[in-house]
């Protein structure tokens, strides 16, 4: 299986580097298609990294002026009936990251770039090379763009409150343990995401293998449009 993922991963990371999608003129939510997932089903946590400096380049990204997760409306749909699923065994989703302006992502790929800012290697990348990121974890066109792709977690709120469930790595750790069929976690850690696994693939996601958080719906609704408007 282990075998299987990587081939997947290094299909999808040369398939984020063909050429860039149109641009959509869509400056708001509403012109998109988008939702704001939140909306939609209750109980989701969100914890929007990209909004503040809690993320791997140390600072607020461009184009993210709010906590806020958008989606394109099918695709928002299709996690609130996760959201719902897992509510009902006890769980709930954490969100990460979202819809991303394409100005974030060139934002990324710069700061990639930049071999004199370190100051989130320890936490997020201490086994990495910088300049290797850019091979399978930073895409110079990424999905989120599309408003199709979403990085979350797992909550267990089978006892007073919510609390975040061990999946091995803490978001956005950049580190062959962070792939989905890593040898190296617990059984328990295993356990905990092939449960968030088999609940976004029976709403029609599909996981990227290096990263245990990042899904994408399939089929895209807008394959070949990425948008660019802030998330307000």
């Amino acid at each position: 299986m282990r075998n299987r993922g990587h081939a997947l991963a290094l299909l999808l990371a040369c398939t984020s580097a063909q050429a860039a999608p149109a641009v959509s003129p869509a400056a708001t939510p509403a012109q998109a298609g988008m939702l704001d997932v939140a909306t939609l089903a209750p109980g989701f946590s969100l914890d929007m990294r990209y909004a503040g400096s809690d993320n791997f380049t140390g600072r607020p990204v461009p184009g993210y002026d709010a906590p806020r997760c958008y989606l394109l409306a099918p695709v928002a749909q299709a996690l609130a009936r996760v959201q719902r699923t897992l509510q009902a065994q006890g769980h709930a989703l954490r969100l990460y990251d979202c819809y991303r302006p394409v100005r974030s992502v060139q934002a990324f790929v710069a700061w990639a770039h930049d071999p004199a800012d370190q100051q989130a290697k320890a936490r997020y990348y201490p086994n990495i090379d910088k300049s290797r990121l850019l091979d399978g974890y930073i895409a110079e066109h990424s999905g989120h763009s599309r408003g199709a792709t979403v990085d979350l977690g797992l909550l267990d709120c089978r006892q007073d409150g919510c609390t975040e469930v061990d999946m091995g790595t803490g978001f956005d750790r950049f580190d062959p343990l962070a792939h989905t069929d890593s040898p190296d976690i617990t059984p328990q850690q295993r356990a905990n995401r092939q449960l968030l696994l088999d609940a976004m693939r029976a709403e029609g996601f599909a996981n990227y293998p290096m990263e245990w958080w990042h899904y994408t719906f399939r089929p895209e609704p807008t394959p070949d449009t990425a948008y660019d408007f802030p998330v307000r």
